[in-house]
């Protein structure tokens, strides 16, 4: 339903945040939030750490699970409480990360981690930790939030006619689309606010083989991809961008905002 909260604008409602993931290294296994900041750079300690090929230049010197899919089975959880009234938000340097190993080892950001993962490639690599007050992206592969609605995951669920774990597609926010929400398609270019924040929507998210690896088993099944290809021209989730700093919990409301 819209509602028409100031002159030239109109907010409609178009679902509820209904799950909001972070993943602190790029390319581990992240963490599931009840509540969070939505800095400039997307949820809060985001991709704030990463691996590097010094070699290359932008987004091309990032290691992702492309290149290691073992990758996938660290999980990477941020030690402390990100909550902005705490006051970590503004601090000078992300929390420490914790990992978990696939054989259930507890690890640091250390150079003991770089040799697991080093191990993996002959490509020489690095480790990068990002500070908080950066202006620019983290770790992130193109706008600062990528989000993905429940209806196409269910409606690509029965395209691919095999259960569907939503972790292939490492969404930040999985959204519970109202049944009289406009098209995805249309919310490119427009506003979202959701709890205190505002992101604008940006673009598709073209998918890559990444979705074909199973989050649990590391098992690749290439007809995802080849679906998600054929059916959705690669298109599964949208980036978006944050136009307003806030606070943000799963349960809050999702407003498309648009000129009248």
């Amino acid at each position: 339903m819209a509602e028409k909260p100031a002159v030239g604008l109109v907010k409609t409602r178009i679902g509820t945040i209904k799950e909001m993931n972070r993943y602190p290294i790029k390319s581990f296994a992240g963490e599931r939030l009840t509540s969070s900041r939505m800095e400039t750079y997307g949820l809060y300690g985001d991709r704030s750490h990463a691996f590097i090929d010094e070699t290359k230049e932008g987004w091309d010197s990032f290691i992702t699970a492309r290149q290691i899919p073992a990758m996938l089975g660290y999980k990477a959880k941020l030690q402390g409480n990100d909550d902005c009234e705490k006051g970590t938000a503004a601090a000078s340097e992300f929390p420490e990360v914790t990992v978990t190993s696939p054989d259930n080892r507890e690890l640091a950001w250390s150079v003991q981690l770089l040799a697991e993962i080093q191990a993996h490639t002959r490509t020489t690599i690095s480790m990068r930790r990002y500070a908080p007050q950066t202006p620019d992206l983290l770790g992130a592969d193109a706008s600062s939030v990528l989000i993905v609605t429940d209806a196409l995951l269910s409606k690509l669920e029965a395209m691919w006619g095999k259960p569907l774990d939503a972790r292939r597609f490492r969404a930040n926010l999985i959204v519970a689309l109202a049944g009289d929400a406009p098209d995805e398609d249309s919310w490119i270019g427009k506003r979202l606010q959701l709890g205190s924040a505002e992101l604008r929507v940006d673009e598709h998210c073209e998918r890559c083989s990444m979705i074909a690896l199973d989050p649990d088993t590391l098992a690749r099944d290439m007809s995802l991809l080849q679906k998600v290809n054929q059916e959705l021209h690669l298109h599964v989730g949208l980036y978006a961008s944050v136009t307003r700093a806030g606070l943000v919990h799963v349960g809050d409301e999702l407003f498309l905002l648009s000129d009248d």
